[in-house]
């Protein structure tokens, strides 16, 4: 719902802030490696998740879009909630994570409080697999699409395609055609192959 959340920093604390942005102050709930980003600043911009439940609505911020996707591949694992996931940006940097997730680092996950060693293995099973899929440093870093063929590959990695098999399909895609397509035209094509 909220994209981003830019504005002055009405208050700052270690796990949350108070962002002023259009007379409106907007209290988001932060990781101790945004609080050490923003310190020294007065007005900021915070890439934001809103956490919808029965009884709140409650905003998570960060400091730049590869934290707020690292966020969001922890959360989407079974027994990671948005709290958990906060305390793991809080207890090591989103490229510690990473590199633990890649190297099946189960002691130093579970070295986080609130991870025990089932979900430790569980979150680096889950994730790996999509590292696999995805490509390295795939948890952290923002696509980025320059050209036809990069945003229906992007495309149809959303769609749940391992990133080898839908470039394979995409070459032949684009060797079928003789010519330029368009995103649609090369992702249908592609699909028929998939």
């Amino acid at each position: 719902m909220y994209a981003y959340i830019d504005g002055k920093l009405s208050f700052k604390g270690p796990t949350y802030v108070v962002i002023e942005a259009g007379g409106v102050g907007y209290h988001i709930n932060i990781s101790l490696n945004t609080f050490s980003s923003i310190q020294d600043q007065e007005q900021c911009k915070l890439y934001t998740w809103l956490h919808v439940k029965e009884d709140a609505h409650t905003l998570y911020g960060f400091a730049d879009e590869g934290e707020r996707r690292l966020f969001l591949h922890l959360i989407s694992v079974s027994g990671i909630g948005p709290n958990t996931g906060r305390m793991m940006l809080s207890s090591i940097t989103p490229q510690e994570i990473q590199q633990a997730i890649v190297n099946g680092d189960v002691p130093l996950i579970q070295r986080i409080k609130g991870i025990g060693p089932k979900s430790a293995q569980r979150l680096i099973l889950e994730l790996q697999d999509k590292l696999k899929r995805e490509g390295y440093d795939s948890l952290i870093s923002i696509p980025k699409n320059h050209t036809v063929k990069d945003e229906a590959l992007s495309a149809l990695i959303m769609l749940g395609f391992a990133k080898n098999a839908a470039e394979k399909a995409l070459d032949q895609a684009i060797n079928q055609a003789n010519g330029s397509l368009t995103v649609e035209a090369l992702i249908k094509i592609a699909l028929k192959s998939l």
